[in-house]
């Protein structure tokens, strides 16, 4: 990337937060770190952030409440929560509010930046797509990539990374099926049991994002996959 990313750390343990921030740092990153939600909020609206990472439990304002407040501002910039707890409910309500990815304390401090790096390339990747040069037609829709954006009518829908992913993926192989393998190990990194949940949670938010056009169809193919069809096509 040309310039230095900027990343907010919200993490209400010392000891913890001072480590990620030293070591975001040495690896490179520009690093802001709040100790509460509230603070983390303020940094927030104030910055101009190319990840988030956010604690789950948290004084004043959870992770969870300050990433609906983040997607509230910025629908784009990638999150990833850093907790403790490993629930499945509360894994998956973390992908419900928008996170891109989720690991549970203790992790690996060099996992943590590989999967950094890995959702910072993609949402990259996104924003150097040509705006104007990539609009698909679906029915009374019309996607745009590269902007992140689902515009019908007068309403524009706006993707997160993942959801952008997912949304590509789906256009490129449209009328045809898409494994749910593949898809979990080109967007996720692996196919686990959690990811596959996770992935369940975006497709049943870009289902919800495509139901005003009835002739357009996000389908489950048990045991295959999905597959996007507009009818007419």
């Amino acid at each position: 990337m040309s310039k230095t990313p900027e990343i907010l750390v919200a993490e209400d343990d010392p000891n913890l937060g001072l480590l990620l921030t030293e070591f975001l740092k040495k690896k490179g990153y520009a690093v802001s770190w709040a100790q509460n939600g509230d603070e983390a909020l303020d940094l927030f609206v104030k910055g101009n952030f190319d990840l988030c990472l956010l604690d789950v439990m948290m004084p004043k304002k959870d992770g969870f409440s300050l990433a609906k407040d983040i997607r509230a501002n910025h629908q784009q910039v990638p999150i990833i929560f850093l907790t403790a707890k490993s629930m499945e409910e509360d894994t998956l309500q973390g992908f419900k509010v928008g996170a891109d990815d989720y690991l549970t304390k203790p992790f690996s401090m060099e996992v943590l930046v590989a999967r950094m790096e890995a959702i910072l390339r993609r949402s990259h990747s996104d924003k150097s797509v040509p705006s104007l040069a990539d609009e698909i037609a679906l029915g009374n829709y019309t996607y745009i990539p590269g902007k992140m954006r689902l515009i019908i009518g007068e309403t524009e829908l706006k993707f997160t990374p993942k959801e952008n992913e997912l949304m590509k993926l789906l256009c490129e192989n449209l009328g045809r099926p898409v494994s749910r393998s593949y898809a979990l190990k080109l967007i996720w990194g692996d196919d686990t049991y959690f990811n596959a949940r996770s992935m369940d949670v975006y497709m049943t938010k870009l289902r919800k994002m495509l139901k005003e056009d009835p002739r357009v169809q996000l389908l489950n193919l048990h045991g295959e996959g999905f597959r996007l069809s507009v009818e007419g096509l």
